[in-house]
């Protein structure tokens, strides 16, 4: 828009004609002196141009840069919002993680089935299931046991196999700063790092009932019902020491040595302390 020798008056200034602009600046010379102002946003307040053509379309561009500058002002606002609202879930996240009180069955088995033996370890997740009956029925399972110090097992048995001959196929640590209690989708992700799966011999010589043993029936080899069930956490560690002596002299044992130094630290168990396992397979 060419806007020189175009008559303004300023309401201060008085009369003048413009006689220079930039896409910032405009210059205007009044009857002693010249004078420069921000552009387009002196016509806004303080000038009014003559020409009422050209006025009508310079009012046209104030006004679209009214609506971008409003718009860049909701967008701050909005993120001033969001991160609020972060800061706030982070903080309640932090106190959920300072506050937790280690519960002496925080450790998952989870009843794998035919489809998720091979996307439980190419997703490296598992769910949870849903809930079967009551006001929440068909939602999510929420693990609420779960924290940073829980590992998952994962087992299954053939079809046509009875319960005693369920397997370990392998385990995980939960990912990193997992809170059960706030998991809304009741899949359960992986560590980045500490996680095994077990090959067919090894999960042949590694059955999930020699370690445990259900409290109300403890020489039982029954699940009934329920897509996972919490245990001990000293049964974990028994069992990843297993793992440890199943991979002896393999290029394996070490990540699974740092696997169970791993979680005897999150857990405050002491290696050397564990007793023997003492499942239903063992007691019967």
């Amino acid at each position: 828009m060419n806007l020189i020798n175009k008559k303004v008056t300023h309401k201060r200034f008085g009369m003048g004609s413009i006689v220079n602009h930039s896409d910032a600046v405009v210059e205007i010379h009044f009857a002693s002196e010249s004078k420069k102002f921000v552009y387009p946003d002196v016509f806004g307040k303080h000038l009014k141009l003559h020409d009422e053509k050209i006025a009508d379309s310079l009012e046209k561009i104030l006004h679209e840069k009214e609506m971008e500058l409003k718009e860049e002002e909701r967008k701050k606002e909005e993120e001033k919002e969001l991160q609020r609202k972060y800061q706030e879930l982070r903080l309640g996240h932090e106190k959920l993680m300072k506050n937790h009180t280690l519960h002496p069955e925080s450790q998952m088995v989870s009843w794998c089935d035919a489809e998720e033996r091979n996307t439980a370890f190419s997703e490296w997740k598992v769910s949870s299931g849903v809930i079967k009956s009551g006001n929440n029925k068909g939602k999510p399972n929420k693990p609420i046991r779960l924290h940073q110090n829980s590992a998952v097992l994962l087992t299954a048995i053939d079809s046509d196999s009875p319960e005693k001959d369920r397997e370990i196929l392998g385990v995980y640590m939960v990912k990193d700063n997992f809170i059960g209690k706030l998991c809304e989708d009741g899949n359960i992700p992986a560590h980045s790092e500490y996680r095994l799966q077990l090959t067919e011999e090894e999960s042949a010589q590694m059955p999930f009932w020699k370690y445990y043993a259900n409290e109300k029936s403890p020489l039982k080899t029954t699940w009934n019902t329920g897509k996972y069930r919490y245990f001990d956490n000293s049964w974990m560690a028994q069992i990843l020491r297993d793992i440890v002596s199943l991979r002896s002299g393999t290029e394996e044992q070490e990540l699974a040595q740092q696997f169970l130094d791993h979680f005897c630290k999150m857990n405050q168990i002491v290696e050397q302390d564990l007793p023997e396992p003492n499942g239903a397979l063992l007691r019967a």
